[in-house]
């Protein structure tokens, strides 16, 4: 029976459903599922002491990484943290997990990044020994992983219907993400904002109101950009999604009830799967 080591992260993606550095071990609830080996091409070497290290590896192979959090679990299985990187002007984060050879094998590491990597997370990661870090800016992942003497790992990703869509506004368009996140802020709260790329911002709705919950904020290049992303949003059985959406953005909102609200105060359109 497997356990699942988890990624130290909160979500980029339009569905993010990660965990914070924790593991889970045959609960009462848990189902048998298959093993999924590490990787073959996953080098046994370099191996790091701590997530601490990995930042300091990064630094010395010329990408320097800002601590931006850490977990909260205990150290006796490994050790977790999120740091922020600035490539060609582009700001991105890398979720760093390192874990203890002595409570992990790599084989149960190896189901780990399966898990991550598989739909609808389909997380990009470079890895190697007993660690793994998921770069959410992907096309970075090759200079991470030659900073860390890792592989690239990428996603698995799944064939996305071509769902029909609304009619979706051409404006308003914004220049910046934090721009769209004054605008969520005004309608339905965006607090704790967190940026994750020059282009992808997430914050938490609902806090003037008791009712907290999270959004995913995102500018897109291209009207074909967006519609990718919001058919991945509504393309999986059991996820549901509501987002809103216009010009050139999506927002992502966990607190499903409030589409109509930001689709009314952004001047935009609902998007919504009720994962049935």
């Amino acid at each position: 029976m497997k356990r699942v080591i988890s990624v130290f992260a909160a979500g980029v993606a339009m569905a993010v459903l990660a965990a914070c550095g924790n593991t889970t071990r045959n609960g009462a609830d848990s189902s048998p599922s298959p093993s999924a080996t590490m990787p073959g091409n996953v080098p046994t070497k370099p191996e790091y002491a701590s997530a601490d290290a990995v930042v300091k590896a990064l630094e010395a192979g010329g990408v320097p990484c800002e601590v931006t959090r850490r977990s909260q679990g205990g150290s006796a299985g490994g050790s977790g943290l999120g740091c922020a990187s600035v490539i060609d002007g582009t700001k991105f984060e890398n979720d760093i997990q390192v874990l203890n050879p002595k409570k992990f094998s790599r084989d149960e590491i190896g189901e780990s990044i399966a898990s991550h990597r598989q739909p609808p997370t389909s997380h990009t990661l470079v890895a190697a020994g007993h660690w793994f870090v998921w770069v959410t800016e992907s096309r970075f992942a090759n200079r991470i992983a030659a900073a860390l003497g890792g592989v690239v790992l990428p996603p698995e990703k799944a064939k996305i219907p071509a769902y029909p869509l609304p009619d979706i506004p051409r404006t308003p368009r914004y220049r910046t993400v934090g721009a769209l996140a004054d605008d969520v802020a005004a309608a339905v709260g965006c607090d704790d904002r967190k940026q994750r790329s020059d282009t992808v911002l997430t914050c938490t709705t609902g806090k003037s109101t008791g009712a907290p919950n999270c959004a995913t904020l995102a500018l897109h290049a291209s009207d074909a950009d967006r519609n990718a992303v919001l058919r991945e949003a509504i393309a999986y059985k059991g996820v549901p999604a509501t987002l809103v959406t216009a010009g050139n953005w999506t927002v992502n909102l966990c607190d499903y009830d409030l589409g109509s609200r930001v689709a009314d105060a952004l001047h935009g359109t609902v998007v919504s799967y009720d994962g049935g």
